[in-house]
């Protein structure tokens, strides 16, 4: 027998249907150039602004676990000169040459792998700076640390001690400085260093330095000369509530007022983005928990199925109507400037927005290096 429909089920399949039509000739319109594609809406955040573009100093960088180009981006803003970046994945790879084809770029799986690499033809190089990967020490993973085939941390400690820079600068999460953790630090990271670096770590969180998004991460900086390490200071943060002299003197950026969406009476920094390269699928969406989606739902944002462009994301509007996001807005969110293009899928985008540090981050640990070695007053 032929399934039975009430006059309600009727209509409502008739409601979904004529507004997916809509959107069909939404999309059709957007693609053929009959609507204002690309148009920054009025207030949108301009992250470069977060990093004002510092005079060359003369000092250099190398690059490991580089991915999406967040801490290489940071510390040319800060006025470092690039010597060479090192990324495993090819469309890393993509993505900094697409922005910058000036520079030497290893990736891939026979260029790009730090443990097939000798750095010792880098002598000389001011800063080495990189991310190893997170994932053997993050809450969202096993959290197996030296026992996950993805702990590079023995590669950049080769790469600082063959090289010999004057400073090294390394990133992670903040679950690294857990006392699961505190053996592995201790006997992988500082011990096997201390002959020749000082060695300081500290925790810093990314609204504080004006990214509209709530993402916390521990860095490791390490300074080979004792009076480099005496002037060395951790970034103090830009952005918050205001609590002394020398506390927070701007307010924080929350992500409706960046996006330059309509006030609904409601912003907040957003939730941590997930990048798109965990998990079984290739996902389009960057919600990393349950709480999470329930922020960017009181946010009116749309957080599943990021489009790569404006036009498409204007043309699928949610069921609910929340505000679809693309790549180019999940990567302000991360503190990236409008010009820094993602090469590669939309997924691919996500992973390396979400994998990266955030630039502005990147830009003030820069900063606090560069006049700790003596080349900013």
């Amino acid at each position: 027998m032929p399934y039975q429909l009430t006059d309600e089920q009727r209509q409502r399949y008739r409601e979904i249907s004529q507004r997916s039509q809509r959107r069909k000739l939404e999309l059709t319109s957007c693609v053929a150039g009959e609507k204002a594609v690309g148009i920054e809406p009025a207030g949108r955040l301009d992250p470069a602004d977060l990093m004002p573009l510092q005079p060359q100093h003369g000092l250099t960088t190398l690059s490991l676990f580089s991915g999406g180009g967040g801490l290489d981006l940071g510390f040319e803003r800060a006025g470092f000169g690039h010597l060479a970046s090192y990324e495993i994945l090819d469309i890393c790879g993509e993505t900094l040459r697409l922005n910058r084809p000036g520079w030497s770029i290893f990736s891939g799986v026979d260029d790009g792998d730090v443990m097939r690499a000798s750095f010792s033809k880098f002598r000389g190089v001011d800063v080495v700076h990189g991310g190893p990967p997170c994932q053997p020490f993050s809450t969202a993973g096993k959290q197996a640390g030296e026992k996950d085939a993805r702990n590079m941390w023995p590669q950049f400690v080769r790469c600082v001690r063959e090289a010999r820079p004057r400073a090294f600068v390394a990133e992670n999460v903040p679950g690294m400085l857990d006392r699961k953790f505190g053996a592995f630090v201790r006997d992988h990271i500082v011990v096997p260093l201390a002959d020749e670096y000082i060695v300081f770590k500290f925790k810093l969180s990314a609204d504080e330095f004006g990214v509209p998004q709530a993402r916390k991460r521990v860095f490791f900086v390490g300074f080979r000369a004792a009076r480099d390490a005496a002037r060395f200071e951790a970034p103090r943060p830009t952005h918050g509530e205001t609590r002394d002299l020398f506390g927070p003197v701007l307010p924080r950026n929350l992500t409706r007022q960046s996006l330059g969406l309509p006030d609904i009476g409601f912003d907040c920094v957003s939730p941590t983005l997930r990048s798109g390269f965990t998990g079984p699928r290739k996902t389009t969406g960057v919600v990393n928990s349950k709480a999470s989606l329930k922020t960017w739902a009181s946010l009116g944002i749309w957080p599943n199925g990021v489009q790569s462009n404006r036009a498409l994301a204007r043309a699928f509007v949610p069921e609910n109507g929340h505000h679809r996001m693309t790549v180019d807005d999940c990567a302000l969110l991360q503190g990236f400037p409008a010009d820094w293009k993602f090469a590669g899928a939309v997924y691919q985008g996500l992973g390396q927005i979400g994998n990266s540090v955030c630039p502005p981050v990147a830009y003030a640990v820069a900063i606090s290096v560069t006049r700790a070695l003596g080349a900013l007053d």
